[in-house]
């Protein structure tokens, strides 16, 4: 599945957290923008940006561009539906109504802006973090993989992630670019019991793929 890539890795794109949540970051807009136009004066013919809470400027990156932005949440919700459809992992009786209600691990600015649930409504029925597992668990969880402590992460988010199959989430979409290096797809899928997980930065990578095969 190796496709030909360009890649601008710019780690000093502005806080998109700091921006959205405080009101007082740099917006990262323009820096996307400029990054979008560089990828496209090298030849690209698609984009595809593996960070979810940046696709809050997607529309507006998208408007400025005459190449297509392939959108990591269509593509993380498309792998959702694909999710809930699936066989191979048959749910219990008690557990069948899990089945069709998706929990959301992500930033808090990702929650707090409808990024997932807005995009189509009324197509799943949601549950999120409350204020108290994005604060205790969630927020400090992600922070630690930044920070390449990625045991004391991984125990974070599986207390988030356990919380939300609790409150009913048989399917968890995992909405940040850092929580799938600890919490992988295939890992989750075999282990019970537990919710069937999806990686939106997998989701998004399949995308791309299929993409580059259609015009190839």
């Amino acid at each position: 599945d190796h496709v030909p890539l360009i890649v601008d890795q710019n780690p000093q794109v502005p806080s998109r957290i700091r921006h959205l949540i405080d009101g007082t970051g740099e917006d990262p807009g323009p820096v996307l923008a400029a990054m979008a136009r560089r990828l496209q004066m090298a030849g690209a013919e698609a984009l595809a940006m593996p960070c979810n809470t940046a696709h809050l400027w997607f529309d507006e990156l998208q408007a400025g561009l005459p190449l297509p932005v392939l959108h990591l949440v269509d593509a993380a919700l498309d792998a959702t539906a694909a999710a809930l459809r699936d066989g191979s992992r048959p749910l219990g009786a008690p557990d069948a109504a899990r089945a069709q209600t998706v929990g959301l691990l992500a930033t808090e600015a990702t929650v707090r802006s409808g990024l997932y649930t807005r995009r189509r409504p009324g197509a799943v029925c949601w549950v999120l973090p409350d204020p108290d597992e994005q604060a205790q668990w969630i927020t400090p969880g992600i922070a630690a993989i930044k920070a390449a402590q990625h045991d004391h992460g991984r125990v974070l988010l599986q207390r988030a992630l356990q919380a939300l199959h609790q409150r009913g989430a048989g399917v968890v979409l995992l909405g940040c670019t850092e929580i799938p290096l600890v919490i992988a797809e295939s890992q989750a899928r075999h282990a019970a019991p537990g919710p069937v997980v999806v990686d939106a930065t997998a989701a998004l990578a399949r995308r791309a793929v299929a993409w580059a095969r259609q015009v190839a």
